[in-house]
């Protein structure tokens, strides 16, 4: 059932072919940006592609992106005022999160190093 299905598209994809319809699209000729999902394992990536397209973002990303947000505001405070070191408690306190989640963090640390002059207190 399904070859006949597949057939009966294929023909109707190689009509509007011929037919020009698909000469005008938009982006034609761009490459095609295609996500990787190969960490995704095979039987979740329909569920997550869904969940994306609808806008949910699972809360350890939310958690990374705001990690990587705080190391940005501490490479522009000042050294040892209080604001830096609430950024230093609020990134501590969401590393750990993860990595009691069972996630790794060495991002953060690579993410840090790569900030001009920027040292842990």
């Amino acid at each position: 059932m399904s070859q006949l299905i597949d057939q009966i598209a294929e023909r109707h994809i190689a009509a509007a072919q011929r037919d020009g319809q698909f000469d005008q699209l938009a982006g034609a000729g761009a490459p095609l940006a295609l996500e990787d999902d190969s960490l995704v394992p095979e039987a979740l990536r329909a569920g997550y592609r869904l969940l994306k397209n609808a806008g949910y973002i699972p809360p350890e990303l939310v958690q990374r992106r705001e990690l990587l947000q705080l190391c940005d505001l501490l490479g522009q405070c000042a050294s040892d005022s209080p604001q830096q070191q609430a950024l230093w408690r609020r990134l501590r306190q969401l590393e750990l999160q993860l990595r009691i989640k069972g996630h790794d963090t060495a991002f953060i640390q690579h993410y840090l190093q790569s900030l001009a002059g920027q040292t842990q207190p």
